[in-house]
């Protein structure tokens, strides 16, 4: 058996980054950028005003109150042609370029404006400084700045800026396509009628989910039988795709056939069985072009793999695969014994103490067929191989679960 470091070490090694496409800016939420997103445009594009008010020379109003002669309006989308003299202001609002001779901005709550004379003589009650409410041309950002970089995953806000510096399309990684085969006699699609030694096959649709909430696309190919002929027919599905994931069949047993059918059909085998709980005997090789990760059938061990080794083998196809990031940490809930030489991951809810901290509690039965377990679980406890005994309260590495919607 090898250690789960190892085993990924080698997983990644065979993926590189996909090819780039280019996708329009709507179509962008949840992909992985191939290029930077850069600035067509200058925003704002002038010195605009921040507020509704009055464009005044700064030292007009230094001291106050003072009286004004407005020669004009300027609407944001519009430009006052003319210039600022002394002792002249111009009614601006939001957005609209500062004028010619102006430097200051005097919000309208701070001034009055004489109806009798049509309101052209305007009285300025509050001093501003040079640059009062004035958004200089560059603020937000210029021409040719890099807005998103490569290899981050567009976000609502990463789309509106890129909106406003006027890329109208993205160049992004294309989704990895994962094809998903299940195998067992012992299992049926839900909905299909369950014979009496049958269960409901759970793993392809669990898989296929994972992929897609990592950012590929998956191709669920099915449910192959315990024969030769059914799992060369349906593995050849894969042609094409970036990388083959099977369930069950991986174990030793005398309808485990995965292994041996698949290197009669042209599997090269990088390694079998991993020094793990759940998901020890897990293979990885090549077919042809096509990776193949052959997952155990235990439906906890099946999605724990995907954790630990699809998810990351998406991340490098998308070229999102980095140094490896400090753990998560939270302190135990409850005291667990030692461990033995395999690493383990221990289903586990999340809590928080009185204190705030974050706080893991293992189940009580970690048995790797109890799906529900899983789906209720919010993280995964990492104990290495030979982990001493651990007291409540001590801090433990965690692979946190919930969440997996989006980011806004």
């Amino acid at each position: 058996m090898i250690s789960v470091a190892e085993a990924l070490e080698r997983i990644l090694a065979a993926f590189e980054p996909l090819p780039a496409e280019t996708i329009g800016l709507a179509e962008g939420l949840g992909r992985v950028l191939a290029e930077d997103v850069v600035a067509r445009v200058t925003q704002p594009p002038h010195a605009v005003s921040a507020m509704d008010g009055y464009a005044v020379r700064a030292a007009d109003v230094a001291k106050v109150p003072v009286e004004l002669r407005q020669i004009g309006e300027v609407p944001a989308g519009c430009a006052y042609e003319g210039q600022v003299g002394a002792g002249q202001t111009v009614r601006i609002f939001t957005g609209a370029p500062l004028p010619a001779g102006s430097d200051a901005i005097v919000i309208q709550e701070d001034t009055e404006s004489d109806p009798e004379q049509g309101g052209y003589r305007v009285t300025v009650k509050q001093s501003v400084a040079e640059g009062n409410y004035v958004r200089p041309a560059g603020l937000d950002f210029k021409a040719g700045d890099i807005g998103v970089p490569a290899g981050q995953r567009v976000t609502a806000r990463d789309i509106g800026l890129a909106a406003a510096m006027n890329a109208p399309w993205l160049r992004v990684r294309r989704r990895p396509r994962v094809a998903i085969l299940a195998t067992g006699d012992e299992v049926v699609m839900p909905g299909e009628p369950v014979g009496p030694n049958q269960i409901v096959s759970s793993n392809g649709l669990s898989l296929s989910a994972l992929v897609t909430a990592c950012g590929g696309e998956a191709v669920n190919l099915g449910i192959a039988g315990d024969n030769e002929d059914s799992l060369a027919r349906l593995s050849a599905g894969a042609r094409g795709a970036d990388l083959l994931v099977t369930t069950g069949g991986a174990s030793v047993g005398k309808h485990d056939l995965v292994q041996q059918v698949l290197e009669r059909h042209g599997l090269a085998l990088d390694f079998w069985k991993i020094a793990m709980r759940p998901g020890k005997p897990l293979m990885f090789g090549r077919i042809g072009d096509t990776p193949m990760l052959g997952l155990p059938g235990n439906p906890v061990s099946t999605l724990v793999c995907g954790v630990l080794f699809v998810r990351p083998a998406i991340e490098a196809m998308l070229g999102r695969h980095t140094a490896e990031a400090p753990p998560e940490t939270a302190i135990l809930g409850a005291a667990l014994g030692e461990n033995d030489r395999r690493q383990d991951y221990l289903r586990a809810r999340i809590d928080y103490d009185g204190t705030g901290q974050r706080r893991a509690l293992p189940f009580n039965r970690q048995d790797s067929s109890m799906l529900g377990a899983l789906a209720h679980a919010d993280c995964l406890i990492v104990r290495p191989p030979h982990a001493p005994p651990l007291a409540a309260g001590e801090t433990v590495e965690i692979i946190p679960l919930a969440g997996g919607t989006l980011s806004i």
